[in-house]
This record gives structure tokens, C-alpha cells and sequence, in this order.
């Protein structure tokens, strides 16, 4: 028998839904049991940047969901966007010689809003599905132009490109490898993560030093058997890792000089994220491939796409034969709709440069003002709405507290104690606030933050 209804929310007792989710639910990257145990917070409502659960509580949202609500929640020109397209046309496959107007009007939009040398795109419905279309898209490119033996792509150590099986291989998280998330031809090198592994290098040495370690392995793998490099312009998952300014221009130098394609996994970067549309650009290079999803939609819907640029689709369309890949789902109508409404609230709203011009700038001031001095603190990374702090034992030394996955887990239970959503990863609290917030709710978003570092610190004895 369900548990009473519960006055505030009109709607199940939270214990009754929890019980439903623990008898039928397997969670993403969490232990079920202990989850089943504690009982996940049950959600019920979002506007703007806040999120509502089944009792009633409040949390500032300074995750964006996954990196995805660049809009915040409850837009209605999204949902009113989504409702039409369902009344018109919910959906038609792209299959049988067919296409329809909401697929061909977000292209068009999209190539709009995308540098000159991007042309086509492959849509999918999520971008653990767009870095597996680009193995297979960037293999069949050079099959077709006469390079078959170029099978192998080259990740980074701790990056982060999905969790379907062949996402999983590009990704260098071992813990996932080791349940089996591992395919042939696929190799990795180092991240450029100085503050852990620096030395006694400066950031450009070392950014350098981690950008030559892609030439190293070309050469021990022969430049024949390369197809691309994958990687993320700063790394999401891993930590909100931003590499020394030096790295990008060295990795685009090696890639044109060994005839490697440049693959860059825009899913977490995209679409404003930096103060930028696209990350690539923030950091100053061209890229031969761009994975998208998460910001494409704001998260309203799944989608994800794979951009080529000219001379991948050109010699794919001209020279390519037929290209035996296909989704079910690849350019939902539903999904086209409500992108184009979030991409031109982007574009026509100035959301972006916005973000540029604006809150980005000032989140990241505040932010090294409030933890420039913080005892747990020992960096400060990001640009844009996009930010990661690095907890040290040592500021000086960069020295790492040996439990600090433990101390950064507890920062995010105490976030959401204080009603603020961050995210913790490998000793770093990462935060991602819709593209919308104002310079008010990242105050609250700063000031909620240093409230749970500070209880952190005083657990360590050092508040």
C-alpha cells in the first residue's frame, strides 16, 4: 500500500517513490545499495535556476543538470516549441530517402552559428552516440580517400567521451575500462593536468611537453595507422581540467603535420559554455570534428550530433558510396524543434556574448576573490560559466590531500545541504550554472559554495 500523500507537494510521500525507484531502478555511477539505502532526492520541479524536491527544499541548480540547461529550466518557448512539432509531425525516421523540415531548418541554423569549414552533420541522440558514429565515420573517411590501415585513435588519460562501449575506449577513465569498456585500435596519452602533475615545469613547459607526448605516440604507432585524436578542449568529467595555453597550438600542429584528424569533443563545450559558441574556439584552434549534444537542446530533449567539416563530408558525399550507419532516432522532429527555438534564444537573446562580455568575466573574479587565500584551495580554473576548484594540502607545493575524493564528496553534500548543486571529481568541486544566471544567483552560487568548503575545512582543522 502507498504511503500517504503528502501535503506540501500534493503528490506521493518522498519514502513511497523512493522505495519504487530502489525496486526498479540501476542508477548511473553510483553504488545501487548504498543509494537504496540513503534514498535519492526526489525532484519535482525547476525554474530558472533552481530545482524543487519532493519536500519541498530548494537548490540553486550550479551544474546545469549535466552541463546541458544553458537556458534553466522552464522555458516556455522550448516546451511551446516541442508541443507544436508533436501536433505536426512527433516523428519520421531519416531512412527511406527521407528528411523533414525540422531537421533541415536546425542544420541550417546550426552551420550558421558554426565556422566556415564545417559543412554536414550525422545527428545522434546523445554524444556518447556521436563519438561512437565518429570512429566509424572517421575510419570510413579514410577508407575512402585510399588510407584504410588508418584505423587507431588516440584519447587522453582521464577524459571523458561517453559510456556506451566504444565512447568508453576513447575515454581514458581506467575504472570503466575495467568493466569491460575496452575496443581494439584505440590508444591514449597523458592529460595536461599541471597542478597534479607539473613538476617543477612552468604551464607552458608542461603543456608542451603533454601536446608532444601525441607526436611520441604517433611515431610509435606509424603515422599509417592513425586516424585521429579525440579529445575535449578542457576536460569535463575529469575535473574541469583546463590545459596551459601552450598545449592547443602544439596538438593542431602535430595533427596537420602526421595527417591525424583532429577530433574535439565539443558536448560539454558547446554552445556558449566558454563565452564562446563553440570551446574550440576559445582556445584557438580548428578542430576537423566536433561532438555536440547537452547545450544543443538545453536539455529539454535528447540529441547529439557528429560536424564534419568540408573535407570529410565532401570526400564522404562525392567518393563515400553508401555510409551504412543509422539511428532510429538520428533528427527526431521533436528534438530539431526545440533546438532551433534554444539556439536562436541563444543567438537572439545575446545570451552568449552575454556570457563573454558579462557574468562569465564575473563569476571567475569572484570566485578567485572569495578562495585566493581559501587554506583548502589551491587553484582556481575556468573561463566563462565554467569553473573547477582544486582542493591542496599545500598550496606551494601543490601537494594533494591523499583522501581528497573523500573531501571533495563531502563538499557536495554539504552543497546540497546549503542548497547549492556542485559537483565533485578527483579532488576538485566543479561548477557549470546555466548560460541565464544572473550576477545575483552566481553570488549565491559563490557564497553557498565557500560555506561548504569552509565546513569541509573545518573538518580537516583547518576552518
Amino acid at each position: 500500500m502507498n504511503a500517504p500523500i503528502t501535503p506540501a507537494t500534493g503528490k506521493r510521500d518522498t519514502r513511497d517513490y523512493q522505495a519504487g525507484d530502489a525496486a526498479h531502478h540501476i542508477h548511473a555511477f553510483l553504488d545501487q545499495k548504498a543509494l537504496n539505502a540513503e534514498g535519492p532526492r526526489v525532484i519535482t520541479r525547476g525554474e530558472g535556476l533552481y530545482l524543487w524536491d519532493n519536500d519541498g527544499r530548494r537548490y540553486l541548480d550550479g551544474m546545469s543538470g549535466l552541463w546541458c540547461t544553458q537556458l534553466g529550466y522552464g522555458r516556455k518557448d522550448l516546451t511551446a516549441a516541442a508541443a507544436a512539432q508533436m501536433d505536426q509531425l512527433p516523428y519520421y525516421n531519416m531512412f527511406f530517402h527521407t528528411t523533414h523540415p525540422a531537421v533541415i531548418e536546425l542544420s541550417e541554423l546550426l552551420f550558421s552559428l558554426l565556422p566556415g569549414h564545417y559543412s554536414h552533420a550525422i545527428y545522434t541522440n546523445s554524444g556518447s552516440e556521436a563519438n561512437e558514429v565518429l570512429i566509424r565515420t572517421v575510419r570510413r573517411y579514410w577508407q575512402v580517400v585510399g588510407q584504410p590501415r588508418k584505423k587507431i585513435m588516440i584519447g587522453r588519460w582521464n577524459g571523458y567521451h561517453g559510456s556506451t562501449l566504444a565512447a568508453t575506449a576513447l575515454g581514458g577513465m581506467k575504472f570503466m575500462h575495467e568493466m569491460g569498456g575496452l575496443i581494439p585500435d584505440v590508444a591514449h596519452i597523458d592529460e595536461p593536468y599541471w597542478f597534479a602533475a607539473g613538476g617543477e615545469l612552468t604551464p607552458a613547459e608542461f603543456g608542451r611537453r603533454c601536446a608532444l607526448q601525441l607526436e611520441e605516440k604517433i611515431l610509435e604507432l606509424g603515422a599509417e595507422n592513425v586516424a585521429g585524436f579525440i579529445a575535449e578542449p578542457f576536460q569535463g568529467a575529469g575535473g574541469m581540467i583546463f590545459p596551459p595555453e601552450s598545449y592547443w597550438p602544439e596538438i593542431q600542429r602535430i595533427c596537420r603535420q602526421y595527417d591525424v584528424l583532429l577530433c574535439a569533443d565539443e558536448v560539454i563545450g558547446g554552445f556558449g559554455r566558454t563565452g564562446e559558441w563553440f570551446a574550440h574556439q576559445h582556445f584557438g584552434f580548428e578542430p576537423d570534428t566536433l561532438s555536440i549534444a547537452k547545450g544543443l537542446t538545453s536539455g529539454y530533449v535528447p540529441m547529439g550530433g557528429l560536424v564534419l567539416s568540408k573535407r570529410i563530408a565532401e570526400a564522404l558525399v562525392e567518393r563515400g558510396g553508401v555510409f551504412a550507419h543509422g539511428l532510429t532516432y538520428s533528427g527526431h522532429p521533436v528534438a530539431a524543434a526545440v533546438a532551433i527555438a534554444n539556439l536562436k534564444a541563444l543567438r537572439d537573446e545575446g545570451i552568449v556574448r552575454q556570457v563573454k562580455d558579462d557574468t562569465g568575466p564575473y563569476l571567475q573574479r569572484i570566485l578567485r576573490e572569495v578562495f585566493a587565500d581559501h587554506p583548502l584551495i589551491g587553484e582556481v580554473q575556468g573561463t566563462g560559466l565554467v569553473a573547477a576548484l582544486q582542493f591542496a594540502e599545500d598550496k606551494a607545493t601543490r601537494k594533494r590531500f591523499a583522501n581528497e575524493n573523500d573531501l571533495a564528496w563531502q563538499c557536495r553534500t554539504f552543497g546540497f545541504e546549503e542548497g547549492v548543486i556542485i559537483r565533485s571529481t578527483l579532488g576538485r568541486m566543479i561548477m557549470a550554472p546555466a548560460l541565464v544566471a544572473s550576477r545575483g544567483e552566481l553570488d549565491e552560487l559563490v557564497e553557498k559554495t565557500r560555506i561548504a568548503v569552509d565546513r569541509v575545512a573545518r573538518s580537516v582543522g583547518r576552518g
